[in-house]
C-alpha cells in the first residue's frame, strides 16, 4: 500500500486530535499537531507582551517576532506520545490552557503567521505517511491529500470534552467560560478571512458524537487502508 498524507479538519473538541494521533500509531506515520503550532506562537505573543491584559493583539508585533519563534515536535517515549516545544522548551501543556484558545483564534487569523505555518507544514508532508490535525489542512494546506476527514460532533459533547480535558488537568474553569468559548473559536475559525475553517468538497465527514474513541478509530482506519490502495 502506498504512503498517503491524511488530513483531518474541524471545530474545536471534536476529538480531531486524538484520533490523529491513534490514526499515526496504528499507521505508524508521523503525528503532526497544526493547532498546537498556532497555540506555541499565541504563548510566545504573550509571554513577549504582544497580547495585553484586555486582550488586545499588536498584530504588527507579531509579525516582527517570527523570525525568533522556532517550533517542533519531539517522541517522548516515557508517555509515548509527541509533544510541542517553542524555542526549544516542552510548552505541551501550557498552550492547552482557557487563556491561550481565548487568542488562538485571533492569531490564527494574521496572514503572516499562517502563511509561515503553512509553509513549515507542507515541508514536514513532503515525504507523506503524516497524519495533520488542524482547521485548514485539507483545503489549504494539502488541498491533494489523499484522505480527508472531516470530524464533527455536536455542540453539547463537544464543549463536555473540552470541559472533562481541562478539569483533569487541574485548570479550575466553569463550564459557561468553556461553552462561550468554543461557540467563540466556531464562530472566528468559520469566519475569518485567511483559510476559514470549511469543509473541503472531497472530505469524508465523521461524526463521533456517539461514538467511542475505538470506534472513531475503527472507522477512520478503514477510511486510510482503502485511500492507500488506490
Amino acid at each position: 500500500m502506498k504512503d498517503i498524507i491524511i488530513a483531518l479538519d474541524g471545530h474545536s473538541a471534536c476529538g480531531k486530535s486524538t484520533l490523529a494521533k491513534a490514526l499515526a500509531r496504528e499507521l505508524k506515520y508521523v503525528y503532526i499537531d497544526s493547532g498546537a503550532m498556532y497555540r506555541a506562537v499565541t504563548f510566545y505573543a504573550m509571554e513577549e507582551g504582544l497580547i495585553t491584559e484586555g486582550e488586545a493583539i499588536d498584530r504588527n508585533l507579531i509579525i516582527e517576532h517570527l523570525s525568533n519563534i522556532n517550533i517542533s515536535f519531539n517522541y517522548n517515549s516515557r508517555t509515548g506520545k509527541s509533544e510541542t516545544y517553542l524555542n526549544g522548551n516542552n510548552v505541551e501543556e501550557i498552550i492547552r490552557t482557557i487563556e491561550v484558545s481565548r487568542n488562538v483564534s485571533e492569531v490564527s487569523k494574521i496572514k503572516e503567521v499562517r502563511e509561515k505555518l503553512v509553509e513549515f507544514q507542507q515541508r514536514l508532508g513532503k515525504n507523506k505517511a503524516i497524519v495533520m490535525d488542524g482547521r485548514d489542512i485539507g483545503t489549504a494546506v494539502f488541498p491533494n491529500a489523499k484522505l480527508k476527514l472531516w470530524i464533527t460532533a455536536n455542540n453539547e459533547i463537544r464543549v463536555a470534552r473540552r470541559y472533562k480535558e481541562l478539569l483533569e488537568k487541574g485548570y479550575k474553569v466553569s463550564l459557561k467560560d468553556v461553552e462561550e468559548n468554543v461557540a467563540q473559536r466556531d464562530f472566528e475559525d468559520s469566519n475569518r478571512k485567511e483559510s476559514p475553517l470549511v469543509k473541503a468538497e472531497d472530505a469524508i465527514v465523521l461524526d463521533n458524537s456517539y461514538l467511542s474513541k475505538d470506534k472513531t478509530l475503527r472507522k477512520a482506519l478503514e477510511f486510510a487502508y482503502e485511500a492507500m490502495k488506490k
